[in-house]
């Protein structure tokens, strides 16, 4: 599941002055490697300059499309963005790993489920995917979605959310909140935030009536949106979230207290992978194990190393780890070992992480 493939890319569309969607063409060979859930997200590898950047991005088709998709939304400063919206056009091939992520639920056409989501920008493109493939896969459940953006002209996908509307009149409900457009119900102006998301759940929907609720926006957003579903009676292990990758955070890893000889001593790390295992040593609280085995000379997969696309996702299964930051991973997922490479540090004299475990 590591490997990158070379996919054409068979289409560019302009979804807004600063998004594109991206079409890859699958060749009849790697069908299964990218069979894909809604919600899930690939990550991407071009050479741009001398650089080499990987960015991941969620799959905004359905599952039943047919098609891989992807929305890449230019990022102020964005290398891999700006060259994508720049540069990508019909043609081209593109260096993509197979989907991953677990922002999803399971799905069955016997179900009928209310489901709630909030998304900001670029968070509508996995949203999307979850809507559209539920509301095909189960014919009785009903979806409300909360979208926030700027003005109507960076609403994504505007036109294919009108579609859909159009199509599901009476299972889908979609509210559109502008921050710097004026919309006749105030209720809809403003950001998405903990104290508008309460005023939702006061004037406009019944938590009682939900079943699971979605949200994919910036870490502020995502927090504040939880919180007041919490505070109104939606469990937490109902709630499916997702950070995208623009509003990653800066975090400078903090090392603890450990005197020179401690510091210096050395963990053995073993890397599982594609059915090969690799063993390096690297000095314990000094650099992760993902950038600690990158140095080693091993080709370990990662994409944002901020702690959010979940790319770098592997099961410790010897051993112990501390996790600076999580924004990708459940704490089920926690419990049952698995961590995110980027932001994994030795606790121990020997560490084995398994990537194959990690689906």
């Amino acid at each position: 599941m590591s490997k990158f493939h070379p996919l054409p890319v068979a289409k560019v569309h302009n979804e807004t002055r600063d998004c594109i969607a991206v079409t890859f063409a699958v060749p009849p060979e790697l069908q299964d490697s990218f069979r894909f859930q809604q919600g899930q997200h690939l990550t991407l590898r071009a050479l741009v300059g001398d650089e080499d950047l990987r960015r991941s991005y969620s799959i905004c088709s359905a599952v039943q499309d047919g098609c891989l998709r992807v929305a890449i939304k230019r990022t102020q400063g964005g290398a891999f963005s700006t060259w994508a919206n720049e540069n990508l056009k019909a043609g081209h091939v593109v260096d993509v790993m197979p989907p991953m992520g677990h922002f999803n639920v399971p799905l069955d056409a016997s179900q009928a489920k209310n489901y709630l989501a909030f998304a900001a920008g670029s968070g509508i493109t996995p949203i999307l995917s979850i809507v559209k493939t539920t509301l095909l896969t189960e014919p009785q459940s009903r979806f409300t979605l909360f979208y926030g953006n700027r003005a109507s002209s960076s609403v994504i996908f505007k036109n294919e959310l009108m579609e859909l509307k159009d199509t599901y009149l009476e299972r889908l409900n979609i509210v559109y909140v502008m921050s710097r457009e004026q919309q006749d119900i105030d209720l809809f102006n403003g950001r998405i935030t903990k104290e508008k998301t309460q005023q939702f759940l006061q004037h406009w929907i019944d938590i009682a009536d939900y079943d699971t609720a979605f949200i994919c926006g910036p870490e502020d957003m995502m927090h504040g949106v939880s919180e007041a579903l919490q505070e109104a009676g939606m469990p937490k292990s109902n709630i499916k979230v997702e950070l995208f990758a623009a509003s990653i955070p800066k975090h400078q890893h903090k090392a603890r207290a450990l005197d020179a000889q401690a510091a210096q001593h050395l963990t053995e790390v073993t890397v599982i992978q594609d059915g090969n295992a690799a063993t390096f040593t690297m000095e314990k609280d000094k650099e992760s194990i993902l950038d600690a085995g990158l140095r080693a000379g091993l080709e370990m997969r990662y994409s944002c190393k901020g702690g959010v696309c979940s790319t770098c996702r592997c099961k410790v299964v010897d051993g112990k780890v501390d996790m600076d930051v999580n924004y990708a991973l459940e704490d089920y997922e926690i419990a049952r070992g698995f961590v995110l490479s980027c932001q994994s540090f030795p606790a121990t004299d020997k560490v084995v992480i398994d990537f194959d475990q990690a689906e």
